[in-house]
């Protein structure tokens, strides 16, 4: 979102910080202090951007959630918008929710307020083809989004590709059921490798990526060294990883890890480099804790003889 948001258009960001005590769940308390943080700072605060399934954390949202932030935008006269574009790669319940379902359920799908953009890139595979779309029941951001589409029009060609393609009932839900297999199948394998190396993961249903804790491989509880970790991973490893802090995670050691972009065979080397390298460092650790238990022993001990001769001298 810096990326898509910031850089061109100058809106300020204002990261909503959930945490790894309750799962990095959305929390009352959580979308309010980010609140009070943006006034602060004297932003006027248009909305609240959500993706749902989540990237990075490879999870749904729940009803609760999605309940919570209507009621809230609702109560602050503010927008929601809810990027769904991996909303047909949940491979595991619970099955995603959209924010218009909920909506719906609450009376309220009429509400203007509320926004959804989405895409084939990630559910089809075709991020090549730059086709979006945007859900809005609000009169004038559909306009804009009629003038802007002009400066990034989708070819003929394209067009009817995906007219053809999408109007295959057939075909199209034995793709997503089929892809939904094997987003499963390959999360299960990124899960089975790391927990084998000592590392776990944030529990996930969707996405094209797991959330993974490595917390206990850091050399301190600081992003300097969540830096440092990634850039070992990076260039001894061989590896390209996402530190959390580029997602803004406030709590150093997690990281977001692909297994969607590569082979079966790329997969399986990419978990022995990494128990290879959870290896080294744990004998590093070893090797370090235990020169510093010889040191304290030895420290001990001249400490008890130094002090039995001066008590020796002392008596003499």
């Amino acid at each position: 979102f810096d990326r898509d948001l910031k850089w061109r258009t100058g809106v300020q960001i204002v990261p909503i910080h959930c945490t790894s005590s309750n799962c990095f769940r959305i929390t009352a308390s959580a979308i309010e202090e980010a609140y009070q943080q943006a006034q602060k700072k004297n932003l006027t605060v248009k909305g609240i951007l959500i993706t749902n399934p989540s990237n990075p954390l490879g999870t749904t949202m729940t009803r609760p959630e999605l309940n919570l932030l209507i009621n809230f935008i609702t109560d602050k006269q503010i927008h929601l918008i809810s990027d769904e574009i991996y909303s047909g790669t949940v491979f595991n319940s619970p099955s995603f929710i959209s924010i218009m379902e909920a909506l719906k359920d609450m009376n309220m799908e009429k509400n203007n307020r509320v926004h959804i953009v989405y895409s084939l890139s990630k559910d089809l595979g075709l991020p090549g083809f730059r086709v979006g779309a945007i859900y809005s029941n609000d009169p004038t951001v559909v306009s804009a989004a009629v003038k802007m589409s002009s400066f990034g029009l989708v070819s003929s060609q394209t067009q009817y590709l995906l007219s053809v393609m999408l109007s295959d009932k057939k075909f199209r839900n034995h793709y997503i059921v089929k892809n939904q297999n094997r987003l499963l199948k390959r999360q299960r394998k990124l899960v089975s490798g790391l927990e084998k190396s000592g590392i776990r993961c944030l529990e996930s249903n969707a996405g094209l990526f797991c959330w993974v804790d490595m917390r206990h491989l850091l050399s301190s509880d600081t992003f300097e060294a969540e830096m440092e970790l990634w850039e070992r991973i990076i260039y001894d490893v061989k590896l390209n990883i996402s530190p959390g802090s580029s997602c803004h995670c406030n709590e150093p050691g997690w990281f977001r890890v692909c297994f969607a972009n590569m082979s079966e065979d790329a997969l399986e080397l990419a978990m022995q480099r990494l128990k290879s390298f959870v290896g080294s460092i744990k004998k590093h650790n070893h090797q370090e804790s235990e020169k510093l238990r010889k040191e304290s022993h030895i420290g001990k001990w001249f400490f008890r003889l130094s002090f039995q001769s001066f008590n020796e001298q002392d008596q003499l």
